[in-house]
């Protein structure tokens, strides 16, 4: 297992929120658990909706060091776990050349000298020149770590059945070192934007957390918690728009962080009312594509054009 992160949920909760984290009962239980049974925790929803800033906040709140994995496609075992420092090593034997020369040329037969170079090898492949990735860094940490595995769907499958290695038991074995074994194991959060769909294995060695968009009440209380310079009246209607925007099938709906960077805007502008003119200028903090921002000028913006007049009704030909 985990070392001990927090006692209860309450505790849970009340320290995120120290770190400006809200969590709720949902998030507070599921990161409660899995460092309680010492279980990966696989964080899965839309981009923007406080994956990642989970990972930070659970960093901060215990005093541990955070260590980002970020995948991409292409990522192998070499960048995400150790590698060989080759130009030190190169640096390292020109400085010792003149050093194994002499001891190379006391040698009585070739096999001696084969002796000889054999036993500098292990100078060479040490923990010296051993490159740690995020991997082995949060394996070897001489500290308890939480190691973050960020945005995982982008991996390929091949790297994500690597993983699973890693994570079943956190030790791996470096052929010229033998294995090496974590000294406490990290509290470990995945995260997935649910770009492709993870394999069972992986799922069934992680406790799983699907976040989603908040509630207007649960994004208002965000706002209110980091934007404290937003008045009441426009922080709510801030809100009720990008809630709105969320159900207009957009093509990238406004993420929390996008929420923020809105109302610091609006408190940059000294904005006093949520009017058309407000929303003209600022739309684009929220939306970063051309064919929303149209969109939502045309549905949200612009104003109702004026009633038909009736077929019975009597001024329509009266002239006046």
């Amino acid at each position: 297992m985990t070392d001990s992160i927090f006692s209860s949920r309450q505790t849970l909760q009340t320290a995120l929120r120290d770190q400006q984290y809200i969590a709720g009962e949902d998030i507070s239980t599921i990161v409660f658990l899995a460092q309680k049974l010492g279980k990966p925790l696989l964080a899965e929803g839309p981009a923007g909706v406080g994956k990642t800033e989970l990972a930070k906040a659970i960093a901060a709140a215990t005093g541990r060091q955070l260590i980002r994995l970020q995948c991409y496609e292409g990522l192998d075992e070499t960048k995400a776990l150790y590698e060989w420092e080759y130009s030190k090593q190169l640096l390292y034997t020109q400085l010792l050349r003149d050093k194994l020369n002499d001891e190379l040329g006391k040698a009585g037969s070739l096999a001696e000298a084969a002796d000889k170079l054999a036993r500098e090898e292990d100078v060479f492949f040490s923990m010296r020149f051993l490159l740690q990735r995020p991997l082995l860094k949060a394996i070897l940490s001489e500290q308890p770590t939480v190691l973050l595995i960020d945005e995982i769907d982008r991996a390929d499958a091949e790297f994500e059945a690597f993983l699973l290695e890693v994570l079943s038991d956190f030790q791996v074995s470096v052929p010229e070192l033998g294995t090496l074994a974590a000294k406490h194991r990290p509290f470990v959060l995945l995260t997935s934007n649910n770009t492709r769909e993870l394999s069972e294995a992986l799922k069934r060695r992680c406790l799983y957390l699907f976040v989603d968009y908040p509630t207007l009440e649960e994004e208002l209380a965000v706002v209110r918690l980091k934007v404290p310079g937003l008045n009441e009246k426009m922080a709510r209607q801030a809100v009720e728009f990008v809630q709105r925007l969320r159900k207009a099938d957009m093509r990238k709906s406004p993420s929390i962080s996008e929420t923020l960077d809105w109302a610091n805007a609006l408190v940059a502008l000294n904005a006093q009312n949520l009017d058309q003119a407000t929303l003209e200028e600022t739309l684009s903090v929220l939306l970063k594509h051309e064919a929303d921002l149209s969109k939502a000028r045309r549905q949200m913006l612009a104003p109702p054009p004026p009633p038909r007049p009736r077929a019975d009704d009597p001024g329509r030909f009266s002239g006046n």
